[in-house]
């Protein structure tokens, strides 16, 4: 029985017993990379979305600070959130097949949500904090990622 080209073999290594080389390894942590974005884009988005139901469905689940110097009404906060969420939630699906239209939009509403966490600092300062860090490292791993050169 011959081993599939897409087995490892009993070195452990890449298809057919032998380690994958240093293009392959670079595709298998790309591919890794994006779907890793993918994931936390749709989740993210997922969550904006409730994050943006519940500010518009009820005002008093939200903290206020009244001396804050970016004043914004709660509607218009969850309107926000709300387009945000659905928006991630679409390029997160378009990321899952790798497509680059998807990567670049996928750069753009990252940077928008680490914006909206950015102005939720005095609110949540924490989340805010962690949602940064989380949007920063999405970039990160939306924008490292090249695609193959032809050899």
């Amino acid at each position: 029985m011959e081993p599939s080209p897409h087995s490892t073999g009993p070195a452990g290594g890449g298809p057919g017993g032998r380690s994958p080389g240093p293009a392959e390894a670079r595709s298998l942590w790309a591919d890794g990379l994006v779907l890793f974005a993918a994931i936390m884009l749709v989740i993210a988005g997922i969550m904006d979305i409730l994050r943006g139901s519940m500010a518009l469905a009820k005002n008093q689940i939200f903290v206020s600070t009244p001396d804050y110097a970016f004043q914004m009404s709660l509607t218009r906060w969850g309107w926000i959130n709300l387009i945000l969420g659905i928006v991630a939630v679409l390029v997160g699906l378009g990321l899952f097949r790798a497509a680059l239209w998807a990567r670049v939009a996928g750069v753009v509403i990252a940077g928008l949500l680490m914006l909206a966490a950015f102005l939720t600092i005095p609110y949540y300062p924490l989340w805010s904090v962690v949602l940064i860090a989380l949007y920063a490292f999405v970039i990160w791993a939306l924008c490292v990622v090249r695609p193959p050169r032809p050899e």
